[in-house]
């Protein structure tokens, strides 16, 4: 499903559910979950083995990698990239620091969000005002979910190229729903890539297989 979401530079590695013997962890990627219930560890276990087979296809090491600052995984020297779970769906993209600046992933079920008030607390009212027309545009989609997802998505591609927090009102998501694509536009002063400060990030996103999976590469330059 990612692959056709990112640029061919980016490495994809996914899985649809945990093997009956999840990919082996390293021993201080297992202390990390050790306390954690068995569907947890599996989770854990299998995305990372999903991020190092795509690190390995672009000759990355094979190394721990370990939740850093608030949650963001550390990847090897001369690397960047994003990993994501969820009910379902394992997944993985990896490139190199020289090829992207930054990348952003997610996965979500297909569903409404669960929680009554939670779209008030991660929708701006712009982007709950647009949601009645993507609705009608494409029945189906759990539209506040994707948007969900794409924030997501935002802080992940985010957070490595500013080290800082971003909360879901200090970026608008503009969706189309008939090209596949989004633009966040970022409401407080965004990254410098390149020499250059942008004022948006562009993704794109699918919903098939009862998921909605949302995605941004981040290039050098324009």
């Amino acid at each position: 499903m990612l692959g056709g979401l990112l640029p061919p530079s980016a490495a994809v590695v996914e899985a649809f559910a945990d093997a009956a013997e999840p990919p082996a962890l390293f021993p201080e990627e297992a202390a990390h979950v050790a306390r954690a219930v068995e569907s947890r560890r599996a989770e854990f276990a299998t995305v990372r083995g999903c991020a190092r087979d795509a690190l390995a296809s672009l000759g990355g090491p094979r190394v721990p990698l370990l939740p850093g600052e608030r949650g963001a995984p550390g990847w090897p020297d001369g690397f960047v990239g994003s990993m994501t779970h969820c009910r379902g769906y394992r997944g993985a993209a990896v490139a190199r620091a020289g090829e992207l600046a930054s990348v952003g992933i997610d996965a979500e079920p297909d569903e409404p969000l669960p929680n009554e008030g939670l779209l008030e607390t991660i929708a701006l009212p712009a982007e709950r005002a647009a949601l009645p027309r993507l609705n009608a545009a494409r029945p189906g989609v759990s539209w506040d979910r994707l948007l969900f997802s794409a924030k997501e998505s935002v802080y992940k591609a985010w957070f490595p190229l500013t080290r800082k927090w971003l909360d879901f009102e200090e970026a608008r998501i503009d969706i189309d729903p008939e090209g596949g694509t989004f633009t966040a536009t970022l409401l407080v002063p965004g990254p410098v890539v390149g020499g250059v400060r942008l004022p948006a990030f562009s993704g794109r996103f699918l919903a098939e297989r009862g998921l909605v999976v949302t995605a941004i590469a981040v290039p050098h330059s324009s």
